[in-house]
């Protein structure tokens, strides 16, 4: 087991990343990665997911252009799309893909590659470039890339006596 405080300080020193240098993730990382979403609990263990790995150029320039905000995935020399098969879990899709975007974000940080959520895109048009089915769920696309510049600082949080209630 890891330490629990140990754990609780990584989790602390975990940020969301939206600048990322000019470098190649190797494919043993992005293994490593993957892994960690594959091993995420799900409903009945019926891992109602699929990760597409991105390393076109241009389709990730392509897909910062269909975001709000997430103009830095064309920076990003890698993306993962998490999608979630309706078919296979049609009550907990987006509660099981979501804990994968989570265990995905988690092992990247711990390479030392940073990532950072996507809630803005269009996920129809997204959906189309990747060839996504109609009947599967689009969660998110998540940039991936080495840190570029400084890690920034914490936001502020919740005191814990504002969010905890006792029963």
């Amino acid at each position: 087991m890891i330490n629990p405080k140990d754990f609780l300080e990584f989790l602390k020193r975990r940020r969301s990343i939206r600048m990322f240098q000019n470098k190649m993730i190797p494919d043993d990382e992005i293994e490593m990665i993957l892994k960690a979403a594959r091993w995420t609990p799900s409903a009945s263990n019926r891992q109602p997911w699929q990760f597409i790995v991105i390393k076109d150029k241009e389709l990730l320039k392509t897909l910062s252009k269909i975001t709000i905000y997430g103009y830095f995935i064309a920076q990003a020399p890698v993306a993962i799309a998490i999608v979630g098969k309706i078919s296979e879990s049609p009550n907990w899709y987006i509660q099981d893909t979501t804990l994968a975007s989570m265990s995905i974000m988690l092992m990247a940080w711990s390479l030392g590659i940073g990532t950072c959520w996507i809630g803005s895109l269009d996920r129809e048009k997204t959906k189309e470039l990747l060839n996504i089915g109609k009947k599967d769920y689009l969660l998110t696309v998540l940039p991936l890339g080495y840190i570029k510049g400084d890690i920034p600082k914490p936001t502020p949080r919740k005191e814990l006596k504002k969010i905890k209630k006792e029963i």
